[in-house]
């Protein structure tokens, strides 16, 4: 009779043997192109040297590497036919470190990868950290989920114990991307300025520092210009009224304030609504269908009946999780304010008529009455903001872990 305690302790060690990897990006999961992806990444074996199972795990190695994933509606985008032979091909038990196995799409982009250590030993209870540094790529697209298309970035950890199959750690994030920030060349005396190599993360984070303040001025330079636009409001039988705003460029997280001004129209206004929208477009090349529509997202809308109404406003706020304007060479990404108005081809007199011949009148609204519909568009521009910002209500965690 097979010894049934001996069978129990081997089974016990099985389960309990692993190792938990955990990664965390210390200032949080939103970044501009150009800017020091920062990850500390710490291994542990959790097991207590009391434990009667405890022993020390080994790691053959591990390595990280930064890709962003591109993936297209197969009905609205017509890509060129990919090499196959890119095509993901890895076996779980091979040792070679492909950081988007198992994903779909292409990937588009994709940092060195890096090696974190070879052959670690963890005893019992033991832990140890490496740091993960890598610029994100600033030729690259902003991280964008829309109808048509999708650019997703991760940081993949790649991870092996002897004699076991390769395991991932998928640490998705975001990249905002702010056209100019590339070409800003810092000052030439701290370019040729003595450097110290025992000093060089420090310098590194400095550097990226700076990037981030010129980024939160450029950003600040760009928004802050305030000039009186009026754009008056008119169909086919005249004026409606005037539309007021005082800046077309805005940041992630600022609000879209306007106001109308009914007291000047000659026709009346019986109800507007305002509605702001990004449209998403494929590129003509890339076009599944020739003359194919734009697809719109309404990110917020304000509606309001104005009828006798001198003057009105709205305020919409931009989502910080709502991406900026983009252009890449498949999609391009737009942002507008859409306007509906339905006005009445009768005078504002008759539109209400005497309900009683008695001392006390009432007043009530016609119960049938001859409406007109228009629409019109504004183009706005909407650019990132401090990625710090954009963190707090970012869908992904700082955090993520594995156990192997």
């Amino acid at each position: 009779m097979p010894n049934v305690g001996y069978f129990w302790q081997v089974c016990s060690r099985i389960v309990q043997a692993m190792i938990e990897v955990l990664a965390k990006l210390g200032r949080g999961p939103v970044f501009l192109a150009g800017e020091v992806l920062e990850c500390v990444i710490t291994f542990t074996n959790p097991l207590s040297a009391s434990s009667t199972s405890a022993s020390s795990e080994m790691l053959a190695w591990a390595s990280a590497q930064i890709h962003c994933q591109f993936h297209a509606s197969e009905n609205r985008v017509a890509l060129p036919p990919s090499d196959g032979s890119k095509h993901d091909v890895q076996a779980e038990n091979e040792t070679v470190f492909v950081p988007n196995r198992g994903e779909r799409g292409q990937c588009i982009l994709s940092t060195p990868p890096k090696i974190l250590f070879c052959d670690l030993r963890l005893d019992p209870g033991e832990s140890k950290s490496y740091s993960y540094c890598e610029t994100l790529p600033v030729d690259g697209p902003p991280s964008f989920r829309g109808q048509s298309v999708k650019y997703v970035y991760k940081l993949t950890i790649g991870c092996q114990r002897v004699n076991s199959p390769i395991k991932l750690l998928r640490v998705p994030f975001r990249v905002l991307v702010l056209h100019g920030l590339k070409d800003y060349q810092f000052p030439q005396d701290e370019a040729v300025a003595p450097s110290n190599p025992f000093l060089e993360e420090e310098e590194g984070l400095k550097k990226d520092s700076r990037l981030a303040d010129v980024a939160t001025e450029l950003l600040m330079v760009a928004t802050s210009r305030r000039s009186l636009h009026l754009y008056n409001i008119s169909n086919t039988r005249g004026k409606v009224g005037t539309f007021c705003i005082f800046k077309t460029v805005y940041k992630i997280g600022e609000d879209v304030i306007g106001t109308f001004s009914f007291s000047e129209g000659d026709i009346p206004c019986l109800q507007f609504s305002v509605s702001l929208q990004t449209e998403e477009s494929i590129q003509e090349e890339f076009q599944r269908r020739r003359g194919q529509p734009v697809s719109f997202t309404v990110h917020a809308r304000h509606q309001e009946s104005c009828l006798h109404t001198a003057q009105s406003s709205f305020s919409l706020p931009i989502p910080l999780s709502s991406t900026p304007g983009f252009t890449t060479n498949i999609v391009s990404l737009k942002w507008r304010l859409h306007f509906e108005f339905v006005t009445s081809g009768e005078s504002a007199g008759t539109c209400l008529v005497r309900g009683s011949q008695s001392e006390a009148v009432t007043w009530t609204g016609v119960e049938q009455m001859e409406v007109d519909t228009f629409s019109w568009d504004l183009p706005i521009k909407v650019l990132p903001t401090n990625p710090i910002l954009a963190s707090y209500v970012s869908q992904f965690s700082s955090t993520n872990s594995i156990t192997i």
